[in-house]
């Protein structure tokens, strides 16, 4: 059992499988060096006492990322406009081998990439062996989440921790016995159990990203919870008490959501642009790199128009989404998380084989 922690100030079931060798050094969705993914055993109290050293030195979940807001959205010309990479891409990494022989044709590519058998080659091999172990479970690479569950998510990955301790910590609380897929299940949770969860993934700064959850689920329930949604799923309120301006939801979300910085709002936007479709079509600075290396335009209104482009030669009946329109935006989110995940995964060699032999 974790230590006892001070409280916190108050502040679709799995989509079918859309769809592995360690990177040299953990990856990260954020600039920041990730942490060390050793753990100390149960009894050692080392990794609350850095928690409480971190608490020192963070200021808003993206540490020094926040000096200045970045949540302009598609409808803004500032945010469709491509940014410059704020750090090199790791030389993309592939192997010191080269790029394969036999080059994929775009339509190959992005019929791979949205394959089972391209989910399965980037997920990480610690993901894959639990998915074995324990069945059908939901994970953040596979799973077809609600606005909530991708805020809560988005949270998690903008800490400067690797990708790997990321993505264990989000199995762990949307999975069995936490089950923390909206706002009310987490506050109704309290604050020893959602402490637990994030004891149990084994992961940093588990102590402050406990509390941030609880406060997130606060902040939801109070402020982006509609009447027909008591539950705290989807978020309407961010959208229409801001007359459905995302640039004006996503700076209020970044105003009240202790944690969530520039760079979880970019995870966010990410993922839930083919349920907010008003932020479609949207590329982050971090997966433009991934799209670069793996010689996908990172442009995104034209990989919007190539995906249009190949749309029927495509297999998409197993995509989630109502109609064709919802069904080729989250072709698009699904794209871009393949692409993020064979880059950080060291698997972009492997995916432009493997899309080249198909």
């Amino acid at each position: 059992m974790p230590p006892k922690k001070k409280a916190a100030k108050p502040a679709s079931k799995s989509e079918k499988e859309e769809t592995n060798e360690a990177p040299e050094l953990p990856a990260t969705e954020t600039n920041e060096p990730p942490k060390d993914e050793a753990q100390p055993a149960e009894g050692d109290l080392k990794a609350d006492a850095n928690d409480a050293n971190e608490e020192k030195v963070e200021s808003n979940g993206d540490a020094k990322q926040d000096e200045k807001p970045n949540t302009t959205s598609k409808p803004s010309k500032k945010r469709k406009k491509e940014a410059e990479p704020t750090a090199p891409s790791k030389a993309s990494r592939r192997s010191a081998r080269g790029v394969s022989k036999s080059e994929p044709s775009q339509q190959q590519l992005l019929n791979f990439l949205l394959s089972s058998k391209a989910q399965e080659l980037v997920r990480p091999e610690d993901e894959k062996k639990d998915v074995q172990e324990r069945g059908d479970i939901r994970t953040y690479s596979s799973s077809v989440l609600n606005p909530f569950e991708e805020l809560m998510s988005a949270m998690v990955l903008s800490r400067p921790i690797s990708h790997r301790l990321g993505l264990r910590s989000i199995r762990t609380v949307l999975n069995d016995p936490y089950n923390f897929s909206n706002a009310k299940t987490v506050k109704d949770a309290g604050e020893e159990k959602r402490h637990q969860a994030l004891w149990d993934a084994k992961t940093q700064h588990k102590g402050k990203t406990a509390d941030q959850i609880g406060m997130l689920a606060d902040v939801v329930l109070d402020k982006y919870t509609s009447d027909d949604d008591k539950e705290g799923a989807q978020l309407k309120r961010a959208l229409s008490d801001n007359d459905n301006d995302l640039d004006k939801a996503l700076s209020s979300m970044k105003e009240n959501i202790k944690g969530l910085g520039n760079t979880g709002l970019d995870i966010f936007l990410r993922r839930v642009q083919w349920l907010w479709d008003v932020g479609f079509p949207y590329i982050d600075g971090r997966t433009r790199d991934s799209l670069r290396n793996i010689g996908l335009t990172p442009d995104a209104e034209e990989l919007q128009k190539l995906v249009e482009e190949h749309w029927r030669q495509l297999d998409t009946k197993h995509l989630a989404g109502e109609g064709e329109a919802a069904k080729k935006r989250r072709a698009f989110v699904v794209i871009l998380e393949r692409v993020t995940g064979a880059d950080l995964e060291g698997k972009v060699d492997a995916v432009l084989q493997e899309a080249a032999s198909a």
